[in-house]
């Protein structure tokens, strides 16, 4: 019997249930997958806590990598044994499991250069960091960078990804240790904002200009400092909303602040078109794969450990990227 993560209700971590499951035979278009990483997502917990609302009873997650066990009919682009791996949203729900049934159209080939747990802590991430760096913002060496929850999964690699183009990046982190972290990672500055007035040590460190552009993944909590943080016709990027919702506001203030830009991607819209989305796969596996982008995975859960998992990820108590080990 395969098992898996599921939930009847929506509510706090311990509505997650550890299930046995039957898995059955693929139909059209789908493959039988066999998971060994799966990925942990902040995202993740709103499926959980109906901030993503999705009918119930439900499976959770929507990453992972693994092997594929058997083709449906139709599938003629892989076949039994080939390495994939996987991101999306409804459409790849249910990956908190040893074993499923999923479309065969989301799966990305995985290089032989990409071990499995590197590709369920990147996928998301990966994929999230290569259209926030190829496709936002038509970044140039000397640009500069406000990005919240430098220590992130996402963080890190934007981090990275932006020290190869040449991009000032000046990180928020909670703690001394995050700091360190962010810094290691490309970082030039850090901002603890547990104690430090972001947007002024912002000011401060660009001689009073601003960044070119904030990721925001943060939300409430930190979108009137971001949007302060920002140089005249700077683009504030609402990547996430891990400390609630941002409330509603009139246009106006995007005048007043400087002629800013706002926008609030979603990866799905990014990665809807097949060659967009293996163009990106390739540009962030190149990085990975030749070392210039190292994929931090620091916390590894059992499947049954989901509901420890989802109170350290809330908690903020994770930095870099987490998975389960199936």
């Amino acid at each position: 019997m395969a098992k898996a993560i599921r939930l009847a209700q929506t509510g706090g971590p311990e509505v997650l249930r550890c299930e046995d499951i039957e898995v059955g035979r693929p139909g059209p278009g789908q493959v039988r997958l066999r998971h060994v990483a799966v990925g942990l997502n902040y995202a993740d917990t709103y499926f959980r806590d109906g901030t993503y609302p999705v009918p119930m009873p439900s499976g959770l997650g929507v990453e992972a990598a693994g092997v594929v066990q058997e083709v449906g009919e139709g599938v003629a682009h892989l076949a039994v044994g080939d390495r994939v791996t996987y991101t999306g949203f409804i459409d790849t729900l249910g990956a908190y499991s040893t074993e499923r049934l999923i479309s065969a159209a989301p799966l990305i080939r995985l290089p032989e250069t990409i071990a499995f747990e590197t590709a369920a802590a990147m996928t998301m991430r990966g994929l999230t960091s290569a259209y926030l760096m190829r496709r936002i913002y038509p970044f140039k060496q000397g640009d500069t960078l406000l990005l919240h929850a430098a220590a992130g999964g996402v963080g890190l690699i934007v981090a990275q990804w932006a020290r190869l183009l040449g991009i000032t990046v000046i990180g928020t982190v909670s703690t001394e240790e995050k700091a360190e972290m962010a810094r290691s990672h490309g970082c030039a500055y850090t901002i603890n904002y547990s104690h430090e007035d972001v947007a002024r040590r912002v000011r401060e460190i660009t001689d009073g200009v601003g960044v070119n552009v904030v990721f925001d993944s943060v939300g409430q909590s930190t979108f009137m400092a971001s949007l302060d943080s920002l140089k005249r016709r700077g683009l504030m990027v609402c990547v996430g909303t891990a400390s609630g919702p941002v409330a509603p506001f009139g246009p106006q203030l995007l005048a007043v602040k400087g002629s800013l830009h706002l926008t609030r991607p979603a990866l799905a819209d990014y990665i809807a078109d097949p060659v967009e989305k293996a163009q990106l796969a390739d540009e962030v596996f190149g990085h990975v794969a030749a070392g210039r982008i190292r994929i931090e995975i620091n916390q590894h859960y059992a499947l049954q450990d989901a509901v420890q998992a989802h109170r350290d990820l809330e908690s903020r108590k994770t930095t870099g990227s987490s998975i389960f080990v199936v």
